[in-house]
């Protein structure tokens, strides 16, 4: 697998110069669920930015508000969810002010997600042909044979066998990595400007998984396509990502690239999940690690910083303010009142 460090951007390969304006700036998301007399708080002050032709992981626990993030990028959070404030910028316009019939001309369009299930997305009754068909007419008015034509080259793109064939096909008759390849060509189908990755790679065994993100990243080098991979998978991150977000109930805690925040996490949650991770050199152990502690209840706002329960470095502050995120160097932010110290500088030698 590709070390983090490999993955730093080489300065001799550098792309275009990242414009002034990230292609996609989330600032202080809040996302909620009323359900009848109480209010899940699933995403709270999440914030960070993606730029054009970027790829950048958010990780976290299972509830941590990745996957709600996700959806409301999409304006996709359906009742009894709503977003009650923040921004979501896409070239600078606030895609929360926008009115749902802009927001379906975008979703598809320059704006594109493939979820966690292939198989609960996709319409039991229509095949893969017409899934394409659909998207190609709806947005970019193709139809007939020319539809059809780009359907099945999109489906050839993907590494599908037999494209042909796969277009006459129905989602059940396609095992998990096919229907996760037909996923990607309906993303990929209009060209977007950013891709979102929900768990790509659940359920996959694992030479699928390699094909899988090896295909995505091919993809985004060909269209310059920015990219948020979702996953549990800090190994995926590590190969596949320039930057990283990690989330924890609700909030982003640290964001930074990701060599240097896997060689120094600032906050205590970071240096937990990567401690989680088991490693081939290390000696056996009986048990593998983990971070004492559950996740806490998203029903109500935390007075404090939400980690402190867990943490091995909680102090007085911590207990009754949240904490904001800060900069603790270029582009590496952490949200905590004691973070870890920072490395040490090394000195120069002769």
């Amino acid at each position: 697998m590709i070390s983090a460090e490999d993955r730093q951007p080489d300065p001799a390969m550098a792309g275009p110069p990242v414009p002034s304006v990230p292609l996609l700036a989330v600032h202080g998301l809040q996302t909620r669920f009323k359900v009848r007399d109480t209010t899940i708080y699933a995403v709270e002050g999440a914030s960070f930015v993606v730029n054009a032709g970027e790829t950048i992981g958010i990780v976290g626990e299972s509830g941590s508000g990745k996957s709600v993030t996700a959806l409301s990028i999409m304006g996709m959070i359906r009742w009894p969810g709503r977003i009650e404030g923040g921004k979501i910028l896409f070239h600078g316009e606030d895609l929360l002010q926008k009115p749902e019939s802009e927001m379906r001309k975008l979703r598809g369009r320059r704006l594109a997600m493939v979820p966690q299930n292939p198989l609960t997305s996709l319409n039991p009754v229509l095949t893969v042909g017409d899934h394409l068909r659909e998207i190609l007419w709806v947005h970019l008015g193709m139809r007939g044979s020319e539809a059809t034509e780009r359907a099945v080259n999109l489906l050839r793109r993907v590494g599908l066998p037999d494209p042909a064939q796969r277009m006459r096909e129905y989602p059940h008759r396609l095992s998990g990595g096919q229907r996760q390849r037909v996923m990607i060509a309906l993303a990929m189908a209009c060209t977007p400007e950013l891709l979102i990755a929900d768990e790509p790679t659940t359920a996959l065994d694992v030479t699928i998984q390699a094909q899988i993100l090896e295909l995505m990243d091919e993809l985004s080098r060909e269209s310059h396509l920015a990219s948020i991979l979702i996953t549990h998978n800090l190994g995926i991150v590590a190969g596949h990502c320039e930057r990283v977000v990690v989330m924890y109930a609700g909030r982003v805690v640290e964001s930074g690239l990701v060599g240097e925040l896997f060689a120094h996490p600032r906050h205590p949650y970071t240096v937990g999940l990567l401690e989680c991770v088991p490693r081939l050199t290390a000696h056996r152990v009986r048990t593998f690690h983990t971070i004492p502690g559950s996740p806490p209840q998203v029903t109500e706002p935390p007075m404090g910083c939400p980690f402190a329960p867990r943490c091995s470095r909680v102090i007085a502050t911590c207990w009754d303010n949240v904490p904001p995120l800060t900069e603790m160097s270029a582009r590496h932010l952490t949200a905590c009142w004691n973070p870890l110290p920072a490395p040490a500088p090394r000195e120069a030698t002769a």
